[in-house]
Order: structure tokens, then C-alpha cells, then sequence
């Protein structure tokens, strides 16, 4: 370049410089904010977008955030009033009222009032409809009536001290749209979040709701995408591809904050345990059952297997600051001899055993599955482990026919030791495999139990008869741990929801 072309060039540089230092230039105009979009990976694809039809999680984690309840918790746990107006009041042992939050609409502009309360209740314990939630959840409600338009009651079996912390979990949605043939593809709710699309197999998206009574969210936009191997997850997390991803597994800990992102973990609600066939088949004998619990080494599982981001189950799948829990018991210790004299008595040597399951909706869980068929291999076991894809895995899981062996990771939202018994231990749980009429018997009494002494003398009870039983073999308490992007600010929450209004951007 000619010494001439380098002047003129600087010289006309200069000139910029010059007029955007002119305090009386004028600046230019400032387009629209672009919107703040996120993108979130969970292990499993929602099998339906109906709030009330399946126990899911890949479901609960989108619809958390189209869908709310009467009832709420804070990030630490604590119950708090949600689109009720106030705590609900007792009228009488079987009656409670709820006042409702005045204003709110559904995103189709259906009122939310009594009326839709009344709907969604009715609608969930219907055995016509055939949710999975009913039973575990909400088993001891009858039914609901409209007080006035913004006052319903509603009614249970007997006394229920776990009532208000039920309706934190059932979601209310609305009465018309609700019987829409295509309401599974497009949910419809109140809260902050409105539905977009759902392209199987991949994402869904959700957009801010402007017209949500709670107040606009920080968060425009989040997809959320269906990633079921926690590699893949890792890799798009340190891409910058995701903003937040569930499971990160503990070893990748130190690669996240090494990349410069973050990670985070809170003790979880989850149990992982496999629900054994006490009816029929080869784990009908108490024996086998037993062995199969001693032939796990929970203590390797929980200290290598998740880095110690785990805690092994005392004989039950609780824990201990669960209404419920049961403190006397002890965890089966690692006993591979003593599991392989108990199967040489009970004739089982060699026997198959097929166990069924998932992976990637939980944190290691095909690993955990793999982890516990070599040790059922290693005492003379012959392991069938049959991995199935989600929605198949819940049928097999809450079916009629009981597999011999099946696993599944427990939470547990109410806090109280009804839902998890409920569902795995009563004889008419949806995922039980017992007809043991005193263990339902028990349950049954503890349920309406409102002193609370008494009310932990029948669940310790039953506790205790599933323990010597070995109706599960229990496995471990997991953290839920978090991997994020550095420009995402949140907190995990003690009930692993994914609430996206509780985000934000910095940055």
C-alpha cells in the first residue's frame, strides 16, 4: 500500500472516530431485544403431553411448566398455596376447601375456576380414564364439589393428613379442552409456559405465556431435548449446544468446571430398586428373593458406581426425613456366599431370571442395571436383562402380567411414605408384585391414620414385612446432579422439577 493510500485511509478513520465522539451526532435506533432462549436436555422423551394419564418423568418435565397445582413448594420443599388463594381449610375428617386465585385463565381462555378443578379431579381418579398417577397419589379422593365459583371442596375415602400435599402434584387442566381427542399432542395450562410443538423424537418447545397471572418469565423460549446417553449430553452441554442437562454423571463433574461450566447436585428423592415377583416364578421362594439381595454390593455401587453421590437404602424405599420411615431397619449386607447356600436350598441354582428395564431416564441406570445383573450372574444366576425403550419399559413396568425382576428409580414428592408404599408395596399398587393382604391391610389403616405415632407404627410395620421378605432388592438413595451452561443462573430444587421461570440469563 502507497504511503498516499495509507493517509487517506487514516485519515478517513479518523473522521469516524470523530463524528461518533460528536456529542451532538445522533445515535442510531435500537432494534427489538432478541428474545432469551434456552435449551435443556432430559434423558427420556415424554410419552404423552397429558398431564394426568402416565407416571413420568420426561412428561413432568415439560409439562412442570404448562401445567400447575393448587398447592406448591418452594426450591427447599416447604408447602406453600399455588392457584389456591390460601392454605385449604379441614371442614370436616374427609372434607377439605380450597379458595382459588381470582383472574386466572387456561393459554385457551377457559377460566380457571371451580368448575375446572371439579373437572380435573373427577377426571383423574375416573378408573374409566385409567391414570397411573390415581392410585399412588391420590387414592384416598372421591371427588370434588363447586362451592361457589372460586370455592371447591374436595372429598376423600377417610381422613387424609396428606391431603394439601397431594394437590402440589395433580395438575389442574382445563374442562373442555381437556376432552379434545388430540389433548396428549397439546396440552393446554395456566402456567407460564404455553405449548409450541412436539417433533417426536427429538424436542419439544415452549414459549413465555405474556398473560401468566404469576408475571412475565425471564426466559422466553426453552426447547427441550430428548437425550438419552449422558455422553451425548455432556458433549452438547460443553459445545455451548445446552443450556442445562440432567444426570450428569459424577465422574464428568470435574470436566464441566474445568471447561468453565458449572455443576450442581442436591440429595435426591430418587430410589432406584427392582420390584421382585413375590406371586410367581422362581422369586416366589423367599429364599431366592433374599439372595438376590445379598448378592449386591451396595456400598461398591454407591461409592464407585456414583462417586459417592449416593447413599445406600435401609431395607426401604424411603428416606429418613419421610413420614414413614423406618429406623429399626438395617440394609442387606454383601453376602455373595450366603446368597449362593440360599439358592443351593431352594433348588435355584442356575435359574434364569429376567429382568427388565430402561436407560437414560435416570442417572446411570443402565449402568446400575448391568452393575446388579453381573452380580446376580456371579452367584450362580443365569441374568436376563431385557432394556426396553421408555414407553414400552412403563408398560412392562405397570402391567398386569409381573416380570420376574423390574426396576425402577422411586421418588417420592409428597415427602410422606403413602405415595412410594402406595404404588410398590400394597397389592393393588400400580407397580406392585405382592398379593400380601396383611402388608395392604396395614396400608390401608396407615393411610387415614391421623395420629402420627400410630400412623408410623403401621408403616413400620409394613416396612419391616417387605425387609424380611425381600419383596425389592434395595438398592441406593441418588443425588440429582446438574450440569449448566455459565450464562445460566438456577438452583436445583429438593424435587428435581426443571422450572423454568426459576431461570434466568446473565450475560
Amino acid at each position: 500500500m502507497s504511503r498516499l493510500v495509507r493517509s487517506i485511509a487514516l485519515l478517513a478513520l479518523l473522521a469516524l472516530v470523530g463524528a461518533a465522539c460528536d456529542t451532538g451526532a445522533e445515535e442510531a435506533p435500537e432494534g427489538p431485544e432478541a428474545p432469551v432462549e434456552i435449551t435443556i436436555a432430559i434423558g427420556s422423551e415424554p410419552t404423552t403431553l397429558d398431564p394426568q394419564l402416565r407416571d413420568d418423568g420426561g412428561e413432568r418435565a415439560v409439562n412442570d411448566n404448562i401445567y400447575e397445582t393448587l398447592m406448591v413448594r418452594t426450591a427447599q420443599g416447604e408447602l406453600q398455596p399455588g392457584l389456591a388463594a390460601d392454605f385449604p381449610e379441614q371442614v370436616d375428617p374427609t372434607t377439605w376447601r380450597f379458595r382459588l386465585r381470582e383472574g386466572i385463565t387456561f393459554h385457551d381462555g377457559e377460566p380457571f375456576d371451580a368448575d375446572a378443578v371439579v373437572a380435573s379431579v373427577e377426571r383423574i381418579i375416573d378408573p374409566d380414564f385409567g391414570s397411573e398417577q390415581a392410585g399412588s397419589f391420590f387414592g384416598t379422593i372421591t371427588g370434588a364439589e363447586k362451592v361457589d365459583d372460586l370455592t371447591v371442596d374436595i372429598t376423600t375415602s377417610g381422613p387424609d393428613p396428606v391431603l394439601p400435599a397431594r394437590m402440589y402434584w395433580m395438575k389442574m387442566v382445563p374442562p373442555e379442552a381437556s376432552q379434545e381427542a388430540d389433548f396428549a399432542e397439546n396440552p393446554v395450562g395456566t402456567g407460564p409456559y404455553r405449548f409450541v410443538e412436539w417433533v417426536r423424537g427429538d424436542h419439544v418447545t415452549l414459549e413465555a405465556n405474556p398473560d401468566y397471572w404469576g408475571g412475565a418469565p425471564p426466559i422466553d423460549r426453552v426447547t427441550f431435548r430428548f437425550v438419552a446417553e449422558a455422553g451425548t449430553r455432556l458433549a452438547g452441554l460443553l459445545s455451548g449446544e445446552f443450556d442445562l442437562i440432567t444426570n450428569l454423571l459424577p465422574e464428568d463433574v470435574a470436566t464441566v468446571e474445568g471447561a468453565g461450566k458449572r455443576a450442581a447436585a442436591v440429595q435426591g428423592l430418587e430410589h432406584p430398586v427392582i420390584i421382585l415377583n413375590v406371586d410367581e416364578g422362581v422369586t416366589s421362594d423367599v429364599r431366592v428373593r433374599q439372595a438376590l439381595n445379598l448378592a449386591v454390593d451396595k456400598d461398591a455401587l454407591a461409592n464407585d458406581l456414583f462417586a459417592g453421590n449416593a447413599t445406600v437404602d435401609a431395607c426401604q424405599i424411603l428416606s429418613p426425613s419421610w413420614t414413614g420411615f423406618n429406623e429399626e431397619l438395617q440394609p442387606y449386607p454383601y453376602d455373595p456366599d450366603r446368597a449362593r447356600e440360599l439358592l443351593r436350598e431352594a433348588g435355584a441354582e442356575g435359574a434364569t431370571i429376567e429382568l427388565i428395564g430402561e436407560r437414560g431416564r435416570w442417572l446411570k441406570d443402565g449402568e446400575l442395571l448391568e452393575a446388579v445383573a453381573g452380580y446376580w450372574d456371579a452367584v450362580g444366576i443365569d441374568t436376563k436383562l431385557r432394556i426396553f425403550e421408555f414407553d414400552e419399559y412403563l408398560n412392562r413396568l405397570f402391567g398386569e402380567v409381573r416380570p420376574d425382576a423390574v426396576f425402577v428409580t422411586s421418588s417420592n414428592e409428597l415427602l410422606d411414605a403413602s405415595r412410594n408404599l402406595g404404588a410398590y408395596y400394597h397389592e393393588d399398587g400400580i407397580g406392585a408384585s405382592n398379593s400380601d393382604e396383611r402388608l395392604a391391610e396395614l396400608l390401608d389403616r396407615a393411610l387415614v391414620e391421623t395420629d402420627p405415632d400410630r400412623r408410623e407404627a403401621l408403616y413400620a410395620e409394613a416396612t419391616k414385612i417387605a425387609c424380611d421378605g425381600a419383596y425389592f432388592v434395595f438398592l441406593l438413595n441418588i443425588n440429582d446432579t446438574y450440569g449448566m451452561s455459565e450464562r445460566l443462573s438456577w438452583q436445583p430444587r429438593v424435587d428435581a422439577k426443571l422450572l423454568v421461570k426459576e431461570m434466568a440469563v446473565t450475560g
